[in-house]
């Protein structure tokens, strides 16, 4: 994404790591609009003809697009069929959804869409599924994010030209319905309208089109009455720039006209020419979709242009301030498009509006948490960089911006108030403007000029301030967003570090030291500390790292007694936290406090579906962690759960190797001491008999001989007999020449109750089929022992390349799977990657599983 990889790859990319980490059948990015409808803009997997890409679904009801819109968090609707309703629950229904999942993607901290996952089979997703899809999110909205910078520059750069070729126009004296024109055609070019126009206000209180294009119901030379709710009105009444959205309740003439062709948004500006409303400019669209933010306000950059040509007289002095302003303007744009640091464009923004506007003080303010102003950039004032001043309960300029998040003035700068109106007075200033400075929807700062002059700064100065606050935003938002991939780097950088020690088998004391040290530095924790959950509800400190406050050696046990993060975690099992530290009790609390915790969460450690313990992280800033501070822990705790998993896989693999080692040994000393006390003895007796035969018949005993013959035939049967036995119980004949089928039978017909074959497969490699007999054969050994059973049932199918072989008996139950056997079994499944599963609830029967993959070139 940092190489500028294009939004659609990257949202595809996306998609296919969900689908294929998470096994889920479809999975989809969709984006809110502001019209209360979801827009699908990527798919992955199966059944999206019910979902295209640009399918909208109107949100309600339940399902996960509409929670996920209406909390702002993860969701999950298990069994859709049931549970969900609305517009997208039914089309997801019909698409076959059984479970579904979705994660907020929070850009620049709106709510800006959603990535859900789904699965059309009835095994529901597993439980941690949500929390993992967020990790996704940051990605995506970092993606979104850049598009957007990016693309307010073009727009910034395209509005510009417009504006320097309107300006072109105006210039060389240009006759105004040349410029009107040029002007409505720009409009139509810069803006999502399907129509624009100039009109002018005649002394009769009509309102005469002047220029026209588009579906406009207002075409050139006309004219209509004013008066009633309609945009030429309402700007007329107040010669502010002006929107309409939703033109159901508009009236007089001019709305019923706009609301008889269809149009749903519209906004305009006034046109000053030399102090008063000389007519307007507008635009707007047809349908419900509503015109995008702020539009009104870009559309009035082009009305001076229009009064410019209107008004010969100023026009030279006009046309001089304008260039002025786009020059200045380009210079400030410059900076910005070659990604300077906000400090040196906030320094040019103050000198170009000072000089621009012939003010006697320009400032370029940020507003803090704590209700303060600092100085960021100064022109024509004492004060220094870095300066601050508290705006709460007062009334100056800072104030009424940071209130009304709107463009203010006030022409008599006597009666403010405050440390920094006061400061202002000292300064010589007796009226002041200021504009927003708006990032991503927030209300970042303002843009002020100041004047000694008696007279009020123009009326025109808030429009003018407001195309600088544009490239201030475009310039912050830029920043941020540098900042916010450099952060990214960071933290995927530790956490593969942190993988190569999980990787590499280090020890799990390694791997808590390395998460908690790579967790606090790069989230920016001060504390960040690793717990095991003990059986008696306290925890084992494991790892921890931060500064200040006293150490508590590794492996102290602390009790999760009263209400705090790591029993909160305990508890639910989820992610929690706590901002503000003075009212948690217990020693967990008391500890926080000691090292000045304000903000503290913590992420679960879930380890094979079971709850091993917390990672557990806080802030002595007295302000909240990011929203996102649990979901970017969680990272972290995934690869302490791998860490201990392996440890408890490598533990069970030793184990396991050792049983099976032991059981060959027990078998091996089996095999030669039955031949040796069995078939041996036999063989040698055999042999003796036979010499004592050669004898008789040396000696011409008819009589001895057959006696001494008779004895070695039957020794050497009984010998071959027990041979064959010995034989069988290694791997009997049936199996190796019959297959399965047949050794079952031959199991079944020696059992003492009655077993039914249902066993349905043909052959298999040997050592599956070996596998398999050896299952049956424990099974039905411990049913004729141990179940007091009627009967039992063996089936065996393949079922998607793995063979899934039951034995299932009627006896009383409360079979042991820790047994000798049933262990033995276990270590060789293991060995072919299969599984046994054990089921015997009291007097309900027991219920034997096992599940053997078959190779590719066997099946």
């Amino acid at each position: 994404m940092a190489r500028g990889t294009r939004q659609a790859e990257l949202f595809a990319a996306v998609l296919e790591e969900i689908g294929q980490l998470f096994a889920v059948d479809l999975a989809s990015i969709c984006r809110y609009d502001a019209d209360g409808m979801l827009t699908w803009v990527a798919n992955w997997g199966t059944a999206h003809e019910h979902f295209p890409v640009g399918s909208r679904r109107k949100l309600g009801g339940g399902n996960i697009g509409t929670i996920v819109f209406e909390t702002g968090r993860s969701a999950r609707i298990d069994h859709y069929v049931e549970s969900s309703s609305g517009p997208i629950g039914v089309t997801a229904r019909q698409a076959g959804i059984n479970s579904s999942l979705g994660a907020p993607i929070v850009v620049q901290d709106r709510l800006w869409g959603v990535i859900a996952a789904g699965s059309l089979v009835q095994q529901l997703l597993p439980p941690d599924t949500e929390e993992r899809l967020a990790s996704f999110t940051e990605l995506v909205a970092m993606a979104i994010s850049n598009t957007e910078s990016r693309a307010a520059l073009a727009r910034l750069a395209e509005e510009q030209a417009a504006l320097r070729r309107v300006a072109t126009l105006v210039a060389h004296g240009a006759q105004p319905e040349d410029v009107f024109a040029a002007v409505v055609d720009e409009v139509m070019q810069l803006f999502p309208v399907d129509y624009a126009g100039l009109a002018r206000y005649e002394p009769n209180h009509t309102a005469t089109a002047v220029a026209a294009r588009g579906t406009t119901h207002f075409p050139v030379g006309s004219s209509m009455v004013l008066g009633g709710k309609n945009t030429a009105t309402r700007v007329f009444e107040t010669g502010r720039p002006i929107r309409i959205d939703g033109y159901a309740d508009a009236s007089g003439p001019m709305g019923d006209s706009a609301r008889g062709r269809g149009v749903g948004s519209s906004v305009a500006a006034p046109i000053i020419v030399e102090g008063r409303v000389w007519g307007i400019i507008g635009a707007g669209s047809i349908g419900k979709q509503s015109l995008p933010t702020h539009t009104e306000a870009r559309l009035a950059d082009f009305t001076e242009m229009v009064g410019t040509a209107i008004a010969n007289a100023e026009s030279r002095a006009g046309l001089a301030r304008l260039a002025e302003e786009q020059a200045a303007l380009r210079r400030v744009a410059t900076l910005v498009a070659h990604g300077e640091p906000p400090e040196e464009v906030f320094a040019a923004v103050a000198s170009e509006v000072a000089l621009l506007l012939s003010a006697d003080l320009a400032s370029v303010m940020r507003y803090e948490s704590d209700d303060t102003v600092t100085l960021v950039a100064g022109a024509g004032n004492r004060f220094p960089v870095g300066s601050r001043w508290p705006i709460a309960g007062q009334s100056n300029l800072a104030t009424l911006l940071s209130e009304t998040g709107r463009p203010a003035r006030l022409d008599n700068y006597a009666e403010a108030t405050g440390p920094l109106a006061e400061d202002m007075r000292q300064e010589g200033i007796r009226s002041a403007v200021g504009t927003p400075i708006i990032v991503e929807d927030r209300l970042w700062g303002l843009i002020s000029v100041g004047s000694g002059q008696e007279s009020a700064l123009p009326p025109d100065t808030e429009m003018r301030l407001g195309s600088f606050t544009e490239l201030v935003a475009t310039a912050i938002a830029n920043t941020e967003s540098r900042t916010e991939v450099g952060r990214l780097v960071d933290e995927q950088t530790a956490l593969r570090r942190v993988a190569t020690l999980v990787a590499r088998e280090a020890v799990p004391h390694d791997v808590f030291a390395a998460v908690a040290e790579e967790a606090g530095r790069v989230l920016h924790f001060d504390q960040a500390a690793v717990f095991r959950f003990e059986d008696d509800g306290s925890a084992t400190l494991l790892a921890d790292s931060g500064t200040g406050g006293p150490r508590i050696p590794l492996g102290t046990r602390i009790s999760l007694e009263g209400d705090n993060v790591a029993a909160r975690v305990m508890r639910t099992g989820r992610s929690a936290r706590i901002d503000g530290y003075a009212a948690p009790v217990g020693p967990l609390a008391e500890r926080g406090r000691r090292f000045g915790m304000h903000s503290v969460v913590g992420g679960p450690v879930v380890v094979d579906g079971r709850l091993w313990g917390a990672m557990v992280a806080g802030t002595a800033e007295h302000k909240p962690l990011p929203a996102d501070a649990e979901s970017r822990i969680a990272q972290f705790t995934e690869l302490v759960a791998t860490a201990i998993s392996n440890v408890d896989a490598r533990s069970d693999l030793a184990a396991s190797r050792a049983r099976i080692a032991h059981a060959a040994d027990e078998e091996r000393r089996r095999v030669v001491r039955d031949l040796h006390d069995g078939a041996q003895q036999r063989l040698v007796h055999t042999i003796i008999t036979l010499k004592m035969a050669r004898g008789a018949r040396e000696n011409e005993d008819e009589e001895q001989l057959s006696t001494l013959l008779d004895e070695a035939l039957e020794q050497a049967e009984q010998a071959t007999s027990e041979l064959r036995e010995l034989a069988h119980g290694i791997l009997p004949t049936d199996l190796t020449e019959d297959g399965l089928y047949r050794s079952v039978q031959t199991l079944a017909a020696r059992a003492p109750m009655p077993v039914e074959n249902a066993v349905s497969v043909g052959r298999l490699p040997p050592a599956i089929e070996a596998a398999a007999y050896f299952v049956v054969a424990e099974a039905l050994t411990n049913v004729a022992k141990h179940a007091r059973a009627l009967s039992a049932t063996v089936t065996a199918r393949i079922q998607d390349g793995t063979l899934r072989l039951q034995v299932h008996d009627d006896g009383v139950g409360g079979a042991r799977p820790d047994g000798t056997g049933l262990l033995g079994l276990a270590d060789r499944l293991a060995v072919l990657n299969g599984q046994l599963r054990i089921e015997s609830p009291a007097d309900g029967g027991t219920l034997i599983t096992a599940e053997i993959p078959i190779p590719h070139t066997a099946a």
